[in-house]
């Protein structure tokens, strides 16, 4: 038996479940003492949940990170109150919790439309401050994905997910020899010597069509933003969800899943991932996971195996892919080192990322 594990990165960008931003609420406007006049009120900035938005876009569309309201107007003959300035609206996905860099939490945005205070903006001028306007409030915020687990199990109905996360954990998922075995998140926690938990969530099983509401669907996807790495799960020797449906092989499989989470967001399929090629026990799996290996190396290859438009537009490369077999406990040893390695991986980047931003803020204040 030949082990699959290599550690690859995607050539397109990573998922993003963390961000760091500046905000700054705007100052407020001049009084003008001879009149008694009020300056306007400095915008404020607010964190607002967007259904179709992603931390990932928020990133790519502001490189800068930093978020500014408008300066309230000065009081002046004309209008002696000055009008407040313009708020500042950051969009970001449902499911975000609002936090200031020592962890305090401001807010949480669970559904569309919620909006979270997160800058003030300073007081107009007035006879109170003689006439002189204060200056917005200015922090360092974090907007983090909550997240339900570690790592989200992904697969096709009767792919053996139930089953994985039996050996891998403690947990006791519904299991039968018959689709649609999961019809909602079960959480196992992977233990290991020095004792670091992993959680691990097996979710519903997908069907071709999820994206559009089919089977779990969106209920199954919804989860699927929240786990931090995705531990994809598919039959060695293929599957067939009822007689009316086409057979599907095992590379077939993995390009459908991807696309599945590519339709329904786009940056889903750059999360990091692990495939497990489950059902080793079976007879010629051995042969049908070489032939595996080979597509997956070369993908374009195979391509015709699928129509176009079941077709991802990327490929994801996977970290590791290990074969196994959850009924026998063959392979599960080497898949914790796996699953343990792209965590800590991952970790390590996460901690350089926030040193760089920390030091470009410290520049950014000298």
């Amino acid at each position: 038996m030949v082990w699959i594990s290599r550690m690859c990165w995607r050539k397109y960008g990573n998922f993003v479940d963390n961000l760091r931003l500046y905000v700054r609420g705007g100052s407020g406007g001049m009084g003008l003492p001879r009149l008694g006049g009020q300056g306007g009120k400095g915008g404020d900035v607010w964190v607002v949940a967007q259904k179709e938005m992603t931390l990932k876009r928020v990133k790519d569309k502001y490189p800068q990170k930093r978020f500014i309201a408008g300066v309230g107007t000065n009081s002046s003959v004309r209008a002696l109150r000055g009008q407040k300035g313009e708020d500042q609206e950051v969009l970001a996905p449902p499911g975000i919790t609002v936090t200031n860099d020592d962890g305090m939490v401001l807010g949480k945005l669970n559904t569309e439309g919620d909006r979270v205070l997160v800058a003030r903006g300073g007081q107009g001028g007035s006879y109170h401050s003689e006439f002189l306007p204060s200056k917005g409030q200015t922090r360092q915020i974090r907007l983090d994905l909550k997240l339900i687990a570690d790592l989200g199990l992904v697969g096709f109905p009767n792919a053996g997910k139930s089953s994985l996360l039996t050996a891998l954990s403690h947990a006791k998922p519904q299991i039968a020899s018959y689709a649609f075995t999961t019809l909602r998140p079960e959480i196992g926690k992977v233990m290991y010597e020095d004792h670091k938990q992993i959680s691990v969530a097996d979710l519903p099983g997908l069907i071709e069509g999820a994206h559009m509401n089919r089977g779990m669907g969106h209920q199954f996807l919804k989860h699927v933003e929240r786990t931090r790495q995705l531990l994809f799960v598919v039959d060695v020797c293929g599957f067939q969800l009822a007689s009316k449906t086409p057979f599907r092989s095992a590379f077939e499989a993995v390009q459908l899943l991807i696309k599945e989470l590519e339709l329904y967001k786009e940056d889903l399929p750059c999360k990091p991932a692990v495939l497990v090629v489950n059902k080793m026990d079976l007879p010629d799996a051995e042969d049908k996971l070489a032939e595996l290996q080979e597509q997956l190396l070369n993908p374009h290859e195979f391509s015709h195996l699928l129509p176009d438009d079941m077709l991802p537009k990327n490929n994801m490369v996977f970290r590791h892919v290990v074969p196994i077999s959850a009924a026998t406990g063959f392979g599960i040893a080497h898949l914790k080192t796996c699953i343990r390695q792209s965590l800590d991986k991952d970790a390590s980047m996460a901690t350089d990322s926030l040193h760089r931003d920390r030091l470009q803020a410290n520049k950014h204040v000298n």
